[in-house]
């Protein structure tokens, strides 16, 4: 049976590859709060830990990391979909955090990034001062 040539399908087809990019898959990221932080997990399987680079300019924290594929000498490739080389991910942060007190550690190809709230953007409560005032009655017996 003859089959219909379809350009969308093509085109579609076209898309889902240019989309396996290494670039779009070589670091994905969770990041949820967890009380008085922000956990930031980032997935870098198969990554050499001493290749780890993470620097804060201003409010920006930028993560860097290098997969390196050590072909062997007859290697032939069949398929390579594992992304190596150097990747990079920023995060912006916003000015409720305390940059000073970020946390970083590298456990089982998961790079884990808590990121404590600043104690003065955290929620607390005001009390409320309170002084007892003459009564007008006693005010008037003293004049």
């Amino acid at each position: 049976m003859a089959r219909a040539y379809d350009p969308f399908a093509e085109l579609d087809r076209w898309f889902t590859d240019a989309a396996r990019t290494p670039a779009g898959v070589a670091m994905p990221m969770d990041l949820y709060r967890d009380g008085d932080e922000f956990v930031a997990r980032i997935d870098l399987p198969g990554v050499d830990p001493s290749s780890i680079d993470i620097d804060l300019d201003d409010r920006t924290l930028t993560v860097r990391a290098q997969r390196k594929v050590e072909p062997a000498e007859n290697q032939k490739w069949l398929v390579r979909e594992r992304p190596n080389g150097t990747f990079a991910r920023q995060l912006t942060l916003g000015h409720g955090v305390a940059v000073d007190k970020i946390a970083a550690e590298y456990t089982d190809g998961v790079l884990t990034l808590k990121i404590p709230v600043a104690e003065e953007a955290k929620p607390r409560k005001i009390a409320v001062a309170h002084t007892s005032a003459p009564t007008p009655i006693e005010g008037a017996l003293a004049g």
